[in-house]
């Protein structure tokens, strides 16, 4: 198997420890990228100020019925073996640092709002010069326990962001 080691961009940096264990454990820049966009389960992460996120490699509906036979997908239930786990840190320009640190978060959520409103336009604001950091990535076999999940506040103030 050919492995592409991937560049980093403007949006996304990629250490040297996550490209070896993608390397290790088969896996692409484009399905890392995916676990960190559309994540089945978000938790902080071990490392300070970072953000571990979870996707099943694949799910298989689990049958709750007596006799076997098709369950909608509310009787059922979704399992899977094996997961893949991101860690990766929002960084950002040393100014955009200072500026976060000492801002008050009620002021910094009044100026997400404003730019989020453009005339009558809604669109999605990101803040500028805003990184990922991906930092480590790895397959944990089976289904791992929850540990630390963010905060739900916080979690909305990082989809506000992105």
């Amino acid at each position: 198997m050919n492995f592409k080691i991937p560049q980093d961009n403007d949006k996304y940096q990629w250490t040297a420890h996550s490209v070896m264990k993608m390397r290790q454990y088969g896996l692409s820049a484009q399905r890392v990228l995916r676990v960190v966009r559309a994540p089945h389960r978000k938790e902080e992460g071990i490392v300070k100020n970072t953000i571990a996120v979870m996707q099943p490699v694949s799910t298989r509906l689990v049958c709750s019925s007596k006799r076997g036979g098709p369950v909608s997908g509310q009787e059922g239930k979704r399992t899977w073996g094996s997961e893949i786990w991101v860690m990766y840190q929002i960084c950002t320009t040393r100014n955009m640092k200072h500026e976060t640190k000492n801002a008050n978060p009620k002021l910094r959520i009044q100026k997400l709002i404003q730019n989020l409103s453009i005339g009558k336009q809604v669109v999605k604001y990101q803040m500028p010069d805003t990184k990922y950091r991906i930092i480590s990535a790895w397959k944990y076999p089976g289904i791992s326990p929850k540990n630390n999940p963010v905060p739900e506040e916080i979690l909305r103030e990082l989809e506000d962001i992105m």
